[in-house]
């Protein structure tokens, strides 16, 4: 059975694949239409089996041997093997701001990256509670839903300003290409203008539902959810006072938005500190109902 979030996720993905391919009909009928289908699946193609290395690149992150990091090992071997999950490979990235990501296609190809940040303001109960939120992203298939959340996010924009272009320069129709008056091409520019807005909020939704999702899994995990309530708390008052210089296309990743201020906050892919916190405090107070022994 589906869970509430799920259902929103898939829901929000149909929401997304269709604003997708109306935007490529807005650009040239069905043809457009086609087009943007097949640049979708190639893009999502490329995304599944490049994303992992992709994001690690662009966050700098080495991977470490268990002799680098033998405690890192050891506590992710645990939590791995409590989760009924393969050994994710294990990275760092040399930044003083406190924060972790996951990535990979599925569990068997999965990563999760921590910060030199993150390693040194965390007690061992803390940074369980990260790990095993990063763990639970795997094990929900978070990582690829991201991924793919991400390129199609991309692609619409990259079809928007296509679109523009080809209005600027008259080259803009679909089937009919005698009807539509200056209504309907009014209509189709403004949506021209809207679909990256809406992509990005579609995106921001399905990201936050992940998010939410992820803390219940991993407190499961551990056992302890105040324990990454904790953590949370930390991360967030650190992050806001030295935030990461990150490309704002990998912000979602990340167990606590890695940016911090002006438009970088208002489009926050992750939901409140204060709600998440909240949220795990509701569990540690009704460990039975919550599945926690």
């Amino acid at each position: 059975m589906m869970t509430g979030n799920t259902l929103k996720t898939v829901a929000l993905l149909a929401a997304l694949t269709a604003l997708f391919l109306f935007v490529g009909r807005l650009i040239g009928g069905s043809g457009g239409m086609f087009f943007a289908l097949i640049l979708s699946l190639l893009m999502n193609m490329g995304a599944y089996w490049f994303s992992d290395k992709i994001a690690l690149a662009m966050a700098g992150a080495k991977e470490v041997s268990y002799e680098e990091a033998p405690e890192l090992h050891r506590l992710v071997e645990q939590l791995a093997a409590h989760a009924r999950l393969p050994k994710p490979r294990i990275y760092v990235i040399n930044n003083p701001s406190p924060n972790a990501f996951a990535t990979g296609r599925d569990p068997k190809h999965a990563a999760v990256a921590v910060t030199t940040g993150i390693l040194n303001i965390l007690d061992r109960q803390e940074l369980a509670g990260v790990l095993a939120h990063e763990l639970a992203h795997i094990k929900n298939r978070d990582t690829l839903i991201a991924t793919l959340v991400a390129t199609m996010a991309g692609a619409i924009t990259m079809l928007a300003d296509m679109a523009r272009w080809a209005l600027i320069f008259g080259g803009m129709r679909g089937d009919d290409e005698e009807g539509g008056g200056l209504g309907e091409v009014a209509a189709g520019m403004l949506m021209i203008f809207l679909a990256p807005i809406a992509a990005v909020l579609i995106q921001l939704a399905i990201s936050r539902a992940r998010e939410y999702g992820a803390d219940y899994t991993g407190a499961r995990i551990t056992g302890q959810p105040l324990a990454l309530a904790s953590a949370l708390e930390k991360l967030a008052a650190v992050v806001q006072m030295r935030p990461m210089d990150v490309n704002p296309a990998t912000a979602h990743l990340y167990i606590v938005h890695p940016l911090s201020g002006g438009l970088a906050g208002l489009f926050s892919t992750h939901p409140p500190i204060q709600e998440r916190v909240a949220r795990l405090r509701q569990m540690a107070m009704n460990p039975a109902r919550f599945g926690l022994f």
